[in-house]
């Protein structure tokens, strides 16, 4: 008898951290990162000369069968987090030059107010923030309006890239049938 008591019990002991977890549940809208220069962690290790300049931390919703933009997801002149959840962050690992002003190297939230034809990027002292629900306008650091472009196919998720031009970065954010081009130099 004691026997079957030593089995219940083991069984039971190794049962209950399996229903002791609570996961939490898998995003909808996955968080991704980007590096300048592209793919540096890579790089790295293969021994690159070309210095880090800056990373990009953001989520990346969907646009599903949503309307996105002029609608509740991203309305037209309203911050926005620049994805979904967190704020966006963007470190910047050398002293970078957005709109004219010098931004120090440091970490940052990048945020925007898009419009039907140009966007506003705000770069903005404030960090690890939920949305823009608590945006100071007193903590930016430079804000700068960029032409928007239409896009003849619809991106799915959102995405941040970098693209190369001459001696400028371009920081570019795709959704839907938008895409924006925010200039960095350093």
């Amino acid at each position: 008898m004691a026997k079957y008591v030593w089995i219940a019990l083991i069984g039971f002991l190794i049962h209950l951290p399996v229903q002791g977890q609570s996961w939490i549940p898998v995003d909808k809208s996955p968080m991704d990162q980007i590096y300048y220069p592209v793919d540096y962690p890579s790089k790295k290790i293969r021994g690159t000369s070309e210095p880090l300049r800056m990373r990009v931390i953001y989520s990346r919703p969907a646009k599903g069968n949503r309307k996105i933009f002029d609608s509740d997801i991203v309305p037209y002149g309203k911050v926005w987090r620049l994805g979904a959840n967190e704020a966006t962050e963007i470190q910047f690992f050398t002293q970078a030059v957005i709109g004219g002003k010098k931004v120090p190297a440091g970490r940052y939230t990048i945020y925007c107010i898009p419009a039907e034809k140009e966007w506003t990027f705000i770069i903005n002292k404030d960090t690890d923030a939920w949305g823009a629900f608590n945006y100071d306008a007193a903590k930016d650091i430079v804000r700068t309006t960029v032409p928007v472009e239409e896009l003849k196919d619809p991106v799915e998720f959102l995405t941040i890239d970098f693209e190369k031009s001459g001696s400028t970065v371009n920081l570019v954010i795709e959704w839907d049938q938008k895409k924006a081009s925010l200039p960095v130099n350093f």
